[in-house]
């Protein structure tokens, strides 16, 4: 694939750069993510990854814009609210950059439809959803249909992201992190807990880096996907330190039955 003359102009900062360059910019643009939630970290993430010229984008969401979610989501307006933020984030993603492929999905992820809408060739999927029924739902499918997981949380002052890619040999994944404890429904929330706004933006932006290097594997230098490297962020001192997730051989996520 060659890039046309308006998107090499588009993306020259990225095509200087020494670890990314054109083949790099070549595999973003040829690349699918797939982003379950648009609200907090989903929006900034997405943000950044439709500005780094990922070609194909499935926006997964089954909310509604609601007026406190202008204080961090920072692609909606107040004529969107009430609109379904998958539709929104579309539309959004349209007008940024017409070149770019972005699907709506409005729907919620459970076990009875994951694997038919994250199993569509997806490059990595993203995960900035709100709680860990889904999550956990994500990382098992993502798991067995091989695919890469970015995942990132937060809450309050505290966020973290890290690449898993439990499909791989000695890789961990997401419920090997969490374990088994938080399939329910129930989990902390930014109504009763607050956020702040640029917080959220930091841990979103990191995601996209992340998965950004998950991309980039094998096609550029800066394609290191560090997988099980957790991020751990402090909003508060601020700081930011890494711990490495180990495999868990007794993940019923990750471990053959």
């Amino acid at each position: 694939m060659t890039l046309s003359p308006d998107r090499l102009d588009r993306f020259a900062r990225h095509i200087v750069l020494p670890e990314v360059g054109g083949a790099g910019q070549v595999a973003l643009t040829e690349a699918h993510v797939v982003l379950v939630g648009c609200g907090g970290i989903g929006s900034p993430a997405l943000q950044y990854l439709a500005g780094a010229g990922v070609g194909r984008l499935t926006l997964i969401d089954d909310d509604v814009v609601d007026a406190s979610n202008l204080q961090r989501q920072t692609i909606f307006t107040p004529a969107d609210i009430g609109r379904p933020k998958a539709e929104a984030a579309a539309e959004w993603v349209a007008k940024f950059d017409p070149q770019i492929e972005a699907r709506a999905v409005i729907m919620r992820l459970g076990g009875d439809n994951a694997a038919r809408v994250l199993g569509g060739g997806a490059t990595v999927v993203v995960d900035g959803c709100d709680n860990f029924a889904t999550r956990l739902v994500v990382s098992d499918t993502c798991t067995a249909l091989g695919v890469p997981l970015t995942s990132a949380a937060l809450g309050r002052f505290q966020g973290q992201v890290a690449n898993f890619a439990g499909h791989l040999p000695g890789q961990a994944c997401y419920r090997c992190w969490v374990g088994d404890a938080f399939d329910a429904e129930d989990c902390d929330t930014c109504a009763a807990d607050g956020v702040l706004g640029a917080m959220v933006g930091m841990v979103g932006a990191f995601a996209a880096m992340s998965a950004i290097r998950v991309i980039l594997e094998g096609k550029a230098a800066l394609g290191d996907p560090q997988w099980g490297q957790l991020q751990l962020f402090d909003g508060l001192a601020p700081s930011m330190r890494t711990i490495r997730v180990p495999k868990d051989p007794e993940c019923r996520g990750c471990n053959p039955a």
